[in-house]
């Protein structure tokens, strides 16, 4: 059985390669160089070559594992939920951030028992506001919106509750995203109304609100932006809900296991990458602007030519018209010499950004649920979300066989030619890439060593068993950093039934 498959016993251990992590741990301090763009005298763009430290391995390692995360929660019916997250960052300060909450249903909900799990990852860009915002809200949004949806009534005599359907819930987690972005938009519009008496109105005269104890609180979250990935799990329905704005990336890992034991891992992509270079953004997009503006909507896979996701929550300035930007810049910002930049001129009929998700459904099962055939069985076994630093460097396939050699137990250096053949992986729904084509990345090796599944991928990203390379990313400061890769944050879910009856995780929080 796959359980029994996916514990590290010995006899499926590879261990190689620990000599060569123990010589660079104690390595002398080194430095490398590195081309990089600078301001030039006349404030044009330059390339110059500066040396860096060269990080030791000890202090690659801390960084990996500093915003680290392991939990498990167990509940009725031995089913132990568990995930891991963990961040690594390129800016500074951090813009990606992260969430996650188990909500049981209510006894009052027809479909109960069982719980609502939600894991959510954030690609912030333009600063930390917007994804930090996130971080404490979204989930809450959503949470809310699916209560309002379960408990409603259809308002006769004798009401009955909404039949909760994929349809109806999906519809819910694009309203709640929906509506979060719309109080994220119109919050300064909010202060700078309550602030402005009749005469200001009718003058047109703007007050200056930029020492206002919401001035920077509203507006900083309104014009900086974040994609936002989320997956909700619905364990009375077995069903999991994948809601995408932007260009991270969810994937499942499928085990699908044959009559004689043996199995590989089908790779099922749960999300598009939402940016211009996207066949289905770029239709959209532009069927939502005037003819004239086919051309101009996306340039260069870049909306307007600037900002990479078509999808995101904030990034006023692709939402607002010219006239409010420049009413609510000067309320707000002047003042405090953050001055919003002047719209493109090809900026005519916003809004060219929505938060508003793309919403997918899928069936998940436990072992008690598997269909018995005597052929084959197949079930989704675990859920990766990750910002697209991650996807940057490895493919969708590539990732399924590192959890998937991670969870049967593989141990140390792994050339990337060997791992096909000790974790077996198949083609499910293809990867809609939201970038240009990642380099073939064949040569080399994975390394096999982290306890934690998302320190595991993020140190395969950045170089896995070719040390040197590792540490020379990871050694990169920011700004320079961002040229060579991006703030990655990772969560992996998965989940397992105890053999004996154990001790289950109470829930405070009723939906």
């Amino acid at each position: 059985m796959l359980r029994r498959l996916w514990k590290p016993i010995a006899a499926t251990t590879v261990i190689v390669g620990t000599p060569s992590y123990l010589y660079y741990r104690y390595n002398k301090p080194q430095t490398f160089d590195l081309p990089i763009k600078v301001r030039g005298v006349d404030g044009a763009p330059v390339m110059t070559t500066r040396t860096f430290p060269l990080l030791s391995l000890s202090v690659i390692e801390e960084r990996l594992n500093a915003k680290a995360r392991s939990d498990s929660i167990t509940r009725p019916g031995g089913i132990a939920w568990r995930h891991n997250t963990a961040s690594v960052a390129a800016n500074d300060p951090l813009e990606d951030a992260h969430a996650d909450a188990i909500i049981a249903r209510d006894l009052s909900d027809p479909v109960a028992p069982g719980d609502w799990l939600f894991f959510t990852v954030m690609d912030g860009h333009g600063g930390p506001h917007t994804s930090r915002v996130l971080s404490k809200t979204l989930i809450n949004a959503v949470a809310l919106q699916l209560s309002s949806l379960i408990h409603e009534t259809s308002g006769s005599i004798f009401p009955k509750p909404v039949v909760q359907t994929p349809q109806t819930i999906s519809l819910a987690i694009q309203g709640a995203f929906t509506k979060l972005d719309a109080e994220l938009i119109n919050a300064p519009m909010k202060v700078l109304a309550n602030n402005m008496d009749k005469e200001s109105v009718k003058k047109k005269i703007v007050p200056d609100l930029s020492q206002h104890p919401l001035a920077l609180t509203t507006m900083l979250p309104a014009v900086s932006g974040s994609c936002a990935l989320m997956a909700v799990f619905d364990t009375a329905q077995r069903d999991v809900y994948v809601a995408c704005s932007g260009d991270s990336r969810a994937i499942a890992g499928i085990w699908e296991e044959t009559e004689e034991g043996n199995g590989s891992w089908r790779v099922e992509v749960l999300s598009e990458d939402q940016t211009g270079r996207n066949p289905n953004e770029l239709k959209r997009i532009q069927s939502e602007h005037p003819p004239d503006e086919a051309d101009s909507v996306i340039r260069a896979g870049r909306v307007l030519g600037g900002l990479e996701p078509t999808r995101a929550f904030g990034d006023a300035r692709y939402k607002w018209p010219r006239e409010l930007q420049e009413v609510l810049s000067e309320a707000f910002l002047v003042g405090n010499n953050q001055p919003l930049r002047p719209t493109p001129s090809s900026f005519k009929t916003p809004p060219y950004v929505t938060a508003t998700p793309v919403v997918t459904h899928h069936k998940f099962s436990f072992s008690d649920d598997a269909p018995k055939t005597p052929k084959q069985s197949s079930s989704l076994r675990f859920v990766v979300l990750a910002t697209d630093g991650l996807w940057d460097k490895l493919s969708s396939e590539e990732v399924v066989a590192l959890v998937g050699g991670h969870l049967k137990g593989l141990r140390g250096t792994i050339s990337k030619t060997q791992l096909p053949n000790l974790v077996p992986t198949s083609s499910g729904s293809p990867t809609v890439e939201g970038k240009d084509k990642r380099k073939d990345n064949t040569a080399g090796s994975w390394f096999f060593g982290d306890d934690n599944l998302s320190v595991h991928l993020i140190r395969n990203a950045f170089g896995g068993g070719d040390i040197p390379a590792l540490r020379k990313l990871m050694s990169i400061p920011s700004p320079f950093a961002r040229r060579y890769r991006d703030d990655t944050t990772v969560t992996v879910v998965w989940w397992d039934e105890q053999q004996e009856s154990p001790k289950t995780t109470e829930i405070k929080a009723k939906l």
